[in-house]
């Protein structure tokens, strides 16, 4: 029997989201789970308030000086936050200016989603796909938080990343904190529509670089497969059997892949396969050291 049908879910999957992983724990800071409120909306608006993305910034009135770049390379949610009181030592519950806040991008704004919920024993998942929302008809490469809402038993997308500011630049319509199953598309419901022809690969990927295709979501399944397991990684880092930029897959590849995909589109339903899928096969498993792509270098994990 599947683990989620409609409202049923194992309790298992949900205490195994619920926990802090090597990431997104809040290390140090832990004590901080105390100050904060309860609830995602509000949790969301401190995120928001801590955080600024890189490719925004001027929608701010900022401009990110070249040595707080660095920033956008931190994984782990303490080192974030260690980031976040050497800029501004007020309680995180302070909304910064938006010059005083971490420089990221998506995936730090889902990490400290994560990170805060998980804090709280509140199930949550980064999931790792593409937004349609950002720049039809092209569908951007995109890190958001899915969280297990009790109320109504079901698993809900929210994105961080979106405050007041985004959504009225890209004039977004859908609830940032619901956002619909067809304006994300986690990576395994990418892969399966341009395999099945009902959308064009050539328009999944990221606009820097403008590098898209089928090998680059193959690479972002690996990501989202690698988060399901609670490992949050950087967009750009590389490791295992992710295909080289423009790399064409051969039958055996595409198999594997459709493979990966099939686990993680239902992750509840497959958890414990992609759990053991994860940890038995190296060309999966996120190695002590991976390859930071556009610093071009190898990085401890």
């Amino acid at each position: 029997m599947p683990r989620n049908t409609g409202s049923l879910i194992d309790r298992g999957v949900l205490d195994f989201y619920a926990e802090p992983s090597h990431l997104t724990a809040l290390g140090r800071h832990a004590a901080l789970v105390d100050t904060l409120p309860d609830d995602v909306p509000r949790l969301v608006r401190i995120v928001q308030g801590i955080s600024v993305h890189e490719y925004m910034a001027p929608a701010y009135d900022i401009t990110i000086p070249e040595q707080r770049k660095s920033e956008t390379h931190i994984r782990a949610v303490e080192a974030m936050l260690d980031t976040v009181f050497e800029l501004d030592n007020r309680a995180l519950s302070g909304r910064r200016p938006a010059e005083k806040r971490l420089v990221g991008i998506c995936q730090h704004f889902s990490s400290l989603i994560v990170g805060l919920l998980r804090a709280k024993g509140i199930p949550v998942r980064a999931r790792y796909g593409f937004g349609l929302y950002f720049n039809p008809p092209n569908a951007e490469e995109h890190t958001v938080g899915e969280y297990w809402n009790e109320a109504a038993s079901r698993w809900v997308l929210i994105d961080p990343q979106f405050d007041d500011v985004w959504v009225k630049q890209l004039k977004i319509e859908h609830d940032v904190l619901d956002v619909p199953r067809d304006r994300f598309l986690v990576a395994g419901d990418a892969w399966t529509q341009c395999r099945a022809g009902e959308a064009d690969a050539s328009k999944f990927g990221i606009f820097v670089g403008n590098m898209r295709g089928l090998w680059f979501i193959a690479a972002e399944l690996i990501r989202d497969l690698a988060a399901l397991n609670k490992m949050e990684m950087l967009p750009w880092d590389i490791w295992g059997a992710m295909p080289k930029p423009n790399e064409a897959l051969d039958q055996d590849r595409l198999a594997f892949f459709d493979r990966l995909a099939q686990l993680t589109r239902n992750p509840d339903a497959s958890f414990d396969e992609l759990r053991k899928v994860y940890a038995a096969d190296d060309r999966l498993r996120v190695p002590d050291t991976v390859f930071n792509f556009l610093l071009n270098r190898a990085e401890q994990v």
